[in-house]
């Protein structure tokens, strides 16, 4: 069985019972979106792979030792970077820690936490184009935490990056965020 193919399995029954915070939609939609912007990309399987499991550790009983049986220890190591340590702190310290980590974190690993943020944030900017604010209702931290979050992320993602293409995921994920919430800084 091809490896990505594997994944998507792995992936799949790891989320299997699990919906998106913000309505009916499968879970599985989210990691797989991320991969797929990962291949678009034209990044390596293992980065593509860590895209469809980037979430398994922290939201279902999988383990890293589960994605290092599977996947291999490099599987396990993207993966492992791409998790928040600590699922028990605050939502700030949470945040925090993957703003401080991504800023200095490999290049795969950014790729990874990239593609994921920014599939949340086009799925957030396409829902506020079709309810406005009331989008901000849908989280446990509203639009001035959110938006802290994922301006803080374009700086961290962008630390330290030379010669990425304008076309990028990076690029990309910028825009989604200036879109969302705005170039001046003002609410949108």
């Amino acid at each position: 069985m091809h490896e990505i193919e594997k994944a998507i399995i792995f992936a799949a029954r790891a989320h299997h019972d699990q919906l998106r915070k913000r309505g009916d939609i499968p879970y599985i939609t989210h990691p797989f979106a991320v991969a797929f912007i990962l291949q678009k990309h034209g990044c390596s399987r293992d980065v593509v792979i860590a895209g469809l499991l980037h979430d398994t550790v922290e939201d279902t009983p999988v383990t890293l030792e589960d994605i290092g049986r599977e996947f291999g220890s490099k599987g396990a190591a993207l993966v492992r970077g791409c998790s928040e340590p600590d699922r028990s702190a605050s939502w700030e310290i949470r945040k925090q820690h993957t703003i401080d980590y991504v800023r200095t974190a490999p290049f795969d690993i950014k790729l990874v936490v990239c593609a994921d943020k920014l599939h949340n944030v086009s799925c957030v900017l396409r829902e506020y184009r079709e309810i406005g604010d009331r989008v901000w209702e849908r989280f446990r931290r509203g639009y001035d935490q959110q938006k802290w979050y994922y301006t803080s992320m374009v700086e961290s993602l962008f630390f330290g990056l030379n010669g990425v293409a304008e076309d990028s995921v990076f690029y990309q994920y910028r825009e989604k965020v200036a879109e969302l919430f705005g170039r001046d800084g003002k609410k949108r």
